[in-house]
């Protein structure tokens, strides 16, 4: 533990992907080694890309990362990828897309599956994006898996969330209903080149503002302008009102502060190349918008409750399943409740409570 720790200092990568190992497999030592590397200053941008499968998170990702590797940034890349209920495995195939970037020195690529977690992130996973961001990475792209409301939990591991949707994904009243308003701070309507993009970035932009109250103020006709294959990414998918083709700000107030953020609809095409400088810009400036605002402290002190919690509720049900495995109250209340002679929620009020005093023993004892 001492000489991993050690090299993760010194910063080798191979001491980083074994640490992030760790956290994966939940080893029981990780709770040491994490609490001597993760007590650090938190200066990495962190972005999240979501989005329904096939949207082109993964080539948005790694474009993303070749532009800031332009500027001289170094990139470290988390890929969720689902696990199959069935075998437990998962196709991890998001490294297979990043392939370009494996041999650049700056870009680190880890491949992890959701392992079960119903909002498409392992418990881990948040473990590993700190453990990036301790190991001093300018910049942290956690791209996870879409699978509808699952897709919301990726806004409590990134400071900048991007929502990227295909024509395909339906309208904006789907994407409403699947709660993105609430998590997206850019939306990204990527294949940008395809028939439909144009009324879907209508469709969102109409949607955001229903969310504002200003649905009637200057709204266009339903059937709008047409998006055609000539019109280039970045420009046609939102051309209606110009909308993409402005760099993504935040509003500001008559003092000079930063106002609340105008959260904006980018068109992409991913495997032209096209619409990712604009992609890279609106990332950045909500970032600067974060920091200039002051809410970039209010998200991470967000995140870091609710990872707190999440480890909470894990140890606490790891503790109920031991009980119930070595306790024979479960198994003289199944049938009872089975044949509706009890009731489901009394049962489990009298095992949450055993399971209480039980956890509660050894502290008494301890105190006589």
């Amino acid at each position: 533990m001492d000489r991993l720790a050690e090299e993760f200092r010194a910063g080798r990568r191979p001491a980083l992907a074994r640490a992030i190992s760790m956290a994966e497999l939940a080893r029981p030592e990780v709770g040491d080694l994490l609490g001597r590397l993760l007590p650090a200053p938190r200066r990495a941008r962190r972005f999240g890309l979501t989005g329904p499968p096939g949207a082109g998170k993964s080539s948005l990702a790694a474009g993303v990362a070749a532009l800031l590797r332009e500027r001289g940034e170094d990139v470290a890349i988390i890929a969720v990828d689902p696990t199959s209920p069935f075998s437990g495995g998962a196709l991890l195939g998001d490294r297979i897309r990043m392939n370009d970037l494996s041999t650049d020195p700056g870009v680190f690529i880890r491949s992890m599956a959701t392992r079960g977690s119903l909002g498409g992130l392992a418990a881990a996973t948040r473990d590993a994006l700190d453990l990036l961001d301790a190991f001093g990475f300018d910049n942290v792209l956690v791209e996870t898996v879409g699978v509808g409301q699952t897709e919301l939990e990726v806004a409590a591991a990134a400071d900048t969330v991007a929502v990227v949707l295909v024509p395909e994904s339906g309208d904006g009243v789907q994407t409403m209903k699947a709660g993105l308003m609430e998590i997206a701070d850019l939306f990204v309507v990527n294949k940008a080149d395809r028939p439909g993009a144009g009324r879907l970035s209508r469709d969102i932009r109409q949607a955001l503002d229903l969310r504002r109250g200003t649905a009637l103020a200057g709204a266009s006709g339903h059937h709008g302008v047409g998006f055609s294959r000539s019109d280039p990414p970045g420009h046609g998918a939102a051309r209606d009102d110009g909308q993409a083709r402005r760099p993504p700000h935040a509003a500001a107030h008559e003092d000079g502060g930063a106002g609340e953020w105008e959260t904006p609809v980018l068109g992409t095409s991913a495997g032209r190349g096209e619409g990712l400088a604009e992609l890279l810009e609106g990332l950045l400036a909500h970032r600067r918008h974060l920091e200039e605002s002051g809410e970039i402290v209010d998200r991470r002190q967000a995140r870091a409750r609710l990872h707190v919690r999440d480890l909470v509720a894990a140890r606490l049900l790891e503790r109920a399943d031991r009980f119930q495995a070595s306790s024979e109250d479960l198994s003289h209340w199944v049938p009872e409740v089975a044949a509706g002679r009890e009731s489901v929620h009394r049962v489990a009020e009298l095992l949450a409570n055993a399971i209480l005093k039980k956890a509660d023993t050894p502290r008494r004892e301890a105190r006589r």
